[in-house]
């Protein structure tokens, strides 16, 4: 899907004067969007998608804590609240627990090692 404000999908905008239209037209120059605006002197003004583009959506409201139960989204295997949701205990400092490597992090390392052992040789 296109994004908002770009040649694909442009902002759409409804406004009823002139003076209103040049005032969006110069936040979206000015931004480098591109906008379609319509004056409609008897309709009610519809900014939203312009709005949108001044004050997007941020990825890590969506984000949320998990259930104490749950298991620790780190890959620990242990419970969320005895992991990253525990409380820590008055003067003891939380460690992380250490994160299993990815695949290619492993294979990388593999290959590495050969390159290693092969020049010392």
């Amino acid at each position: 899907m296109a994004k908002l404000g770009t040649r694909a999908k442009p902002a759409i905008v409804r406004v009823k004067t002139e003076k209103r239209a040049a005032e969006i037209m110069s936040i979206c120059n000015e931004h480098g969007w591109v906008c379609i605006v319509g004056i409609e002197p008897d309709k009610r003004e519809d900014i939203s998608d312009v709005e949108r583009l001044l004050n997007p959506a941020h990825a890590d409201a969506d984000v949320k804590t998990p259930n104490r139960n749950a298991p620790c989204p780190c890959g620990s295997g242990k419970k969320y609240k005895y992991c990253h949701g525990a409380t820590p205990k008055k003067g003891a400092v939380k460690q992380m627990p250490e994160e299993k490597g990815s695949a290619v992090q492993r294979a990388v390392n593999s290959v590495l090692k050969r390159f290693r052992f092969g020049r010392d040789r």
